[in-house]
């Protein structure tokens, strides 16, 4: 049995979708909820869900017989890790690695841990993970609107042309991305660094800048998502929670950010 227990209220809350109620509680992405539902391991009041099932504190949910008991929303973690190319997040699509950054987090703050717009493996440096699924989702989303830096590390200097074709923001899949700008930012030897900011950039996609203008591409890291920057004071591999103030911040600029963009 699931043990979370169920807290009463004088006025019963109004119903709300099923995977939006497993995802609150951490238990599961609202997508991976709905693959429970199709697959017929979850129940409501001894029926078998259906997509879009709507569910109340009082109603009886079970998953693969065992009962699901809500309770009040636990407290909102959200960390801040510095995440080393390489090394494993710990994502729910990943295969188990004990040595996951995930795995390091504090168990008080939830048993699964949700990363907002990863980098991709080989890359890193700034990355987001919660355990609160329905935030994970607001973040997911505005993602695709916050402001965001990285470091790019390519084998020798950019030409002027190169650096116009970065900033136009072209991508592959036809879309452009809101490149602010491309700076040097040194290097040695063979080695340069180059400062991107850009509105909605994902790692994969300023690698994917890069490589299309035949820049030998050796490094991607995040060095700012929204009003949160990668502290030089946080070592590699280590992490931090947000503070209120914190959290509250990159929820504020997550809303502004998506209503400025509709």
């Amino acid at each position: 049995m699931i043990a979370l227990r169920k807290t009463a209220s004088p006025q019963e809350e109004p119903p709300e979708r099923l995977q939006k109620v497993l995802a609150q509680m951490g238990l599961a992405s609202r997508r991976e909820a709905e693959a429970w539902i199709r697959a017929g391991r979850l129940t409501v009041n001894g029926n078998k869900a259906t997509l879009g099932v709507r569910v109340r504190s009082s109603d009886q949910v079970r998953l693969d017989g065992r009962v699901v008991r809500r309770q009040a929303a636990p407290e909102m973690h959200v960390f801040l890790c510095h995440r080393s190319p390489g090394e494993s997040l710990g994502r729910p699509d990943e295969h188990a690695d004990s040595a996951a950054l995930a795995t390091r987090l504090p168990s008080r703050a939830g048993r699964r841990f949700i990363a907002v717009s990863p980098m991709p493996r080989i890359d890193g440096g700034l990355e987001i993970l919660t355990s609160d699924g329905e935030l994970a989702v607001k973040l997911q989303r505005a993602a695709h609107f916050l402001p965001s830096e990285f470091s790019v590390r390519v084998r020798g200097p950019l030409t002027d042309v190169q650096r116009a074709s970065i900033l136009s923001g072209e991508l592959d899949r036809g879309a452009t991305l809101e490149v602010e700008s491309c700076e040097p930012a040194g290097g040695a030897g063979a080695n340069r660094w180059y400062s991107l900011a850009c509105r909605g950039g994902s790692g994969k996609d300023v690698r994917q800048l890069f490589e299309r203008q035949a820049a030998l591409v050796s490094r991607v890291l995040r060095t700012r998502f929204g009003p949160l920057t990668l502290d030089r004071a946080l070592a590699r591999g280590q992490f931090r929670e947000l503070t209120h103030e914190q959290r509250d911040a990159l929820l504020a600029a997550s809303a502004d950010s998506r209503s400025s963009a509709r």
